[in-house]
């Protein structure tokens, strides 16, 4: 199966005053379309940083990361924006919903901004709020709502623009255990509706094993790459 991601030597460091702090050291890893990855590992090990790089938020200090073949990082940054819209889905551990805005406005919003017909996006909006459970709250604004309800918002407005790839920094890390498990569930059955690729950072044990892959990252290095038996 080819791959929809590459990374190839993949580095990055930041700048503390006068001192380089190496985050990654030289990743390698492809993603397949249609799978789902766990990315674990202790604080600091360069996961979110990897999945940031994954998702074009940030630029990488060495190698490179291509997207069905083509060079992510040869973007300009307006280019690189558009491709986020268009390509990735983000769930981030805090929803980031806009507070003055209903749950159907904030998942239309991307698919609005990107110039879609509004018809045709509220359409889909009001099915993805139907299928996270949310059918019965589309008018309610985000203080209204309780935390697992918001991730479920974020959810349905990550997977408006229909990505290929759905990336999730520790999707479940603000949330009680019920509503985890539950959030955890809902990912796995939309991954395998829609047949999107999912990268999770997690330090939830249930929701990596849940996973196909899990890549285990230390000191910025993959110490284990394990294919789960199903």
């Amino acid at each position: 199966m080819s791959s929809l991601v590459q990374v190839q030597g993949l580095c990055k460091s930041y700048r503390m005053g006068r001192v380089a702090v190496e985050v990654l050291k030289g990743i390698d890893l492809e993603i397949a379309p249609g799978t789902t990855t766990a990315l674990v590992g202790a604080s600091g090990a360069g996961k979110s940083t990897l999945l940031h790089i994954l998702g074009g938020l940030d630029r990488p200090t060495g190698g490179n990361v291509t997207y069905a073949g083509a060079d992510l990082f040869r973007k300009s940054d307006r280019e690189l924006a558009d491709f986020r819209s268009r390509s990735i889905g983000f769930v981030f551990q805090f929803h980031h919903l806009l507070p003055e805005f209903t749950a159907l406005e904030n998942v239309m919003m991307p698919a609005l901004i990107a110039r879609r017909l509004p018809r045709q996006v509220e359409e889909r909006a009001r099915m993805l709020l139907d299928e996270v459970g949310l059918g019965q709250r589309l008018l309610h604004r985000p203080g209204e709502l309780s935390g697992g309800e918001q991730q479920r918002v974020a959810i349905a407005r990550a997977l408006i623009m229909e990505p290929a790839l759905l990336l999730a920094d520790e999707p479940t890390g603000n949330l009680d255990a019920k509503t985890s498990e539950a959030i955890h569930d809902l990912l796995t059955r939309i991954q395998q509706r829609t047949g999107v690729s999912m990268v999770v950072v997690t330090h939830n044990e249930r929701i990596a094993a849940g996973m196909e892959r899990i890549v285990r990252l230390a000191d910025g290095l993959i110490h284990t790459d394990t294919l789960e038996e199903k």
